[in-house]
């Protein structure tokens, strides 16, 4: 079982970063916030294929799973439409070999708001999103061909359940 975490900067700082809504004036407004310099920002690696922003939906599937995938040349951001909570399991990004997988100790889960959107870090093991609602939308930035081209999946020894 995998206990669930919230979702912190820290705690997710392995796997990813967190993108929280930043408050600002409106098109042409001055805020003083310049995301050229913001340790804030997101750090997307997109330059690997042509970027594709979609949509996905999604049915609910359960709240295991037994196997795990990654994307070794690109980040994936995903976030939920419409304010609804999820899950994911990751575990850190580790070897790149073909045969790689993480280990099982290693993977954790976290709880994700429906006000954030997370940016997972190149070769980051994900599974997921995972809900509890009959069906969620989901925002998803990575590139053309990652699931053609950079799809990297391996079977777990064991199902991991989210521990609620």
């Amino acid at each position: 079982m995998l206990e669930v975490r919230d979702l912190t900067p820290e705690a997710f700082a392995p796997y990813g970063q967190i993108v929280r809504p930043l408050k600002t004036g409106g098109q042409g407004a001055e805020t003083g916030y310049d995301p050229e310099t913001s340790p804030r920002e997101a750090k997307l690696v997109l330059h690997n294929g042509e970027p594709r922003l979609w949509i996905m939906h999604l049915p609910h599937v359960g709240l295991g799973f037994s196997r795990i995938a990654r994307h070794r040349r690109v980040t994936q951001c995903l976030g939920s439409l419409g304010g609804k909570e999820w899950l994911i399991g990751v575990a850190p990004p580790g070897d790149l070999s073909d045969d790689a997988s993480p280990r099982v100790e290693d993977i954790v889960a976290f709880r994700v708001p429906g006000d954030c959107v997370i940016k997972l870090h190149v070769a980051a093991w994900h599974a997921g999103p995972h809900f509890v609602h009959d069906e969620c939308l989901f925002f998803n930035l990575e590139n053309l061909d990652t699931n053609r081209r950079d799809f990297h999946a391996a079977a777990l020894p064991v199902e991991c359940r989210y521990r609620l």
